[in-house]
């Protein structure tokens, strides 16, 4: 195995070893359950606080996850030219305003928008956080790292519906909102004192129209990116379902308190730590591609729980939550291996991969989240089938992939 480069430092701080590198990710890719699985709990009772319709609330979600999307294309260019510290310093301390903005507002469409400006800051953190991953490691050893990184993030995704949840109980559903902020800073602290430059100089011509241009058309058409982007975009959709949908089918069709509501929301993310650390054990083994297919049977899994939630309609919250355990699983090697691989052939172009690897992705999840915001009916009843359904979809979609285009092209890890 080729000994990965060495990163450029342009601070004094001490460079980054494999487990600072995976502390350090985890905690950046983990503010984003935090923006997500914090409010979880929150979001019924912000509707009745702000008299705000379904549709309205879900763009609280939607609507962060399409800012999010959009400004990494911005972002991603700019880290490659200027770096990852200086993107992410500026980046943490917009996403602590736009926190500041949401929970003093008084109007589901300044949440809206406070929620948009968190999306977009938000954006910069994970795009730097993923590409610090390839300037610093070679793919299979980048997987491993992201893997140990994302078993970090699940502890994050556990703990938050979970706060969320106790927040909301004792203090209201702005408290969740005013937490973010709290985080944010905490993680900014820690950059400063403790996080190095990461970039390798990129070409003078990086910042430059045409070729940028060239640089994103080829990575849009290799076959490996987009082999491993679909596939993460599909695995996250279903995630994010989960994110946009389950706070209205455990407290508001289920009738569970908010508190209680948490505790099974976190339940997901303990099968995505177990899928994490069976990640880093196949990973050695079977390669990127290898693990994921093999992972794709936990999804094809949870796709046949979920349809049978949907055709019988099942209300208990273990039997809706079951197939999602088992979603998390997969989605706790498939995430890693996706991620990694999406970046694998463009060592020095790894935040424009980055970027545009994750708009695709919260492009489709903004496309369910509207879908959702239109589809999810509490007066009809139609709450629980219309959330497994689309999970449920999501996932044979996993499979599909998985078997196919990650099958053939997944293993493609250089340009050309």
């Amino acid at each position: 195995m080729a000994a990965p480069e060495r990163a450029v430092a342009s601070t004094p701080l001490a460079p980054l070893g494999p487990g600072m590198a995976a502390l350090t990710l985890a905690l950046l890719l983990g503010l984003q359950p935090i923006a997500t699985d914090l409010v979880l709990p929150a979001l019924p009772a912000l509707a009745t606080d702000l008299n705000a319709s379904m549709p309205a609330v879900q763009l609280t979600m939607s609507a962060l996850i399409l800012a999010f999307g959009l400004a990494q294309l911005v972002w991603g260019p700019v880290a490659d030219r200027v770096g990852r510290r200086p993107v992410l310093l500026a980046a943490l301390a917009l996403f602590a305003l736009a926190t500041v903005g949401a929970t003093l507002a008084n109007q589901v469409a300044q949440v809206v928008g406070w929620r948009v400006a968190q999306g977009a800051s938000l954006a910069a953190v994970v795009v730097c956080g993923r590409a610090m991953v390839r300037d610093l490691y070679e793919p299979v050893e980048g997987a491993m790292v992201m893997a140990r990184a994302l078993g970090g993030l699940g502890l994050i995704a556990i703990s938050s519906p979970v706060l969320g949840g106790l927040l909301v109980a004792t203090w209201g559903w702005r408290a969740s909102l005013a937490a973010m902020g709290v985080i944010a800073a905490i993680v900014g602290l820690f950059v400063f004192w403790r996080v190095p430059e990461s970039r390798r100089p990129p070409p003078v011509t990086t910042s430059f129209p045409a070729p940028l241009w060239r640089q994103a058309g080829a990575v849009l058409r290799h076959p490996g990116f987009r082999a491993w982007t679909l596939l993460v975009a599909c695995s996250y959709g279903g995630i994010f379902t989960f994110l946009a949908a389950s706070g209205f089918v455990l407290i508001g069709q289920l009738g569970l308190s908010p508190a209680a509501a948490g505790l099974w929301m976190a339940t997901p993310s303990t099968a995505y730590i177990v899928g994490t650390l069976i990640c880093r054990r196949w990973i050695p083994v079977l390669g990127l591609a290898s693990a994921a297919r093999r992972a794709s049977w936990f999804s094809l899994a949870a796709a046949l729980g979920m349809l049978l939630t949907a055709l019988f309609e099942w209300t208990h919250a273990s039997l809706v939550m079951a197939p999602m355990w088992l979603y998390g699983l997969g989605h706790g090697v498939i995430n890693p291996c996706g991620q990694t691989g999406a970046m694998a052939a463009f060592p020095r172009s790894a935040g424009l991969a980055a970027a545009l690897s994750g708009f695709m992705a919260a492009a489709g999840a903004f496309a369910i989240g509207h879908w959702l915001g239109q589809a999810l009916d509490p007066g009809a009843g139609q709450v629980v089938r219309v959330f497994a359904a689309t999970i449920g979809a999501c996932a044979l979609a996993v499979f599909a992939l998985a078997h196919t285009l990650v099958h053939r092209h997944g293993g493609r890890l250089q340009a050309g």
